[in-house]
């Protein structure tokens, strides 16, 4: 792997789905190379010039690509065209907090970062809708998928059967290892553990599995629902991974951006 993204084909052919990748980009040591992330500590012109590359990679203006600043819950945010309507710091401000986007806007590029926690990415085809939604162990924990599915019922009328969704690079069960103390929580939150975890010298939880559980569960057919398989872990020559790097590091980036005509990246 040596491109600046992983795709997702097809989803469709008016969606463009990705994960960013280390490679590409201009950052340096444990930002290197391609990190878009300004919450992380990384140099903010490097951070610039990758958010220009992956921009116009993605063909679109800078001001189009969308990344909350997340705290591990489950806010959820709709991105509609009043958004772009309003001033700088009140478009800051609306992403503060957030770890879901969802938008049905044409050449809106909605992403989430993550290095080590579980990205998700979701296409409703009938409606031409999407969301991008960062899982976390504690995201997780709280079903934000869920509560995102949910949201995207509501406000554009998204059904189970319309879905297509991707579970992106994340840290894997192997390497995912917890106190009693989270498996106990994980347990207490309703999680079937038989099935999400295994114990060694500490037990381990299956993040990316637990947030398949949860698409599965609201409705969305397994077969279309994409696993990476990819663990950062054990993958940090090509993605970031917070538990390998250091809290300092970069940040993968996952983007879905709906677009009027058929096009490929």
């Amino acid at each position: 792997m040596n491109k600046p993204v992983l795709t997702y084909h097809p989803l469709h052919p008016q969606v463009k789905a990705f994960s960013s990748t280390r490679h590409g980009g201009v950052s340096q040591g444990r930002y290197g190379t391609f990190n878009i992330n300004e919450y992380c500590g990384d140099n903010p012109d490097h951070v610039r010039c990758n958010r220009e590359r992956l921009c116009t990679l993605l063909g679109i203006e800078n001001d189009r690509l969308l990344m909350p600043h997340q705290v591990h819950g489950c806010g959820v945010r709709q991105i509609t065209s009043a958004f772009f309507d309003a001033s700088v710091d009140t478009r800051r401000s609306q992403l503060e907090g957030i770890d879901a986007l969802i938008t049905d806007l044409h050449g809106v590029c909605i992403g989430v970062s993550t290095a080590d926690c579980i990205p998700l990415l979701v296409y409703d085809v009938q409606h031409h809708a999407c969301a991008a939604i960062h899982a976390g162990w504690r995201g997780t924990m709280q079903r934000i998928a869920t509560h995102t599915l949910d949201t995207m019922h509501r406000c554009f009328g998204s059904e189970p059967s319309q879905i297509q969704a991707v579970v992106g690079p994340g840290i894997g069960l192997d390497a995912f290892e917890v106190g009693d103390e989270v498996h106990y929580a994980f347990s207490e939150a309703g999680f079937d553990m038989a099935t999400i975890s295994i114990q060694r010298d500490k037990w381990h939880i299956d993040l990316p599995e637990c947030n398949r559980q949860q698409l599965v569960q609201w409705g969305i057919r397994p077969e279309n629902i994409r696993m990476s398989g990819i663990c950062t872990y054990h993958h940090t020559e090509d993605y970031f991974s917070a538990r390998r790097l250091g809290i300092a590091s970069g940040r993968i980036f996952s983007g879905i951006l709906l677009t009027p005509h058929s096009s490929t990246f």
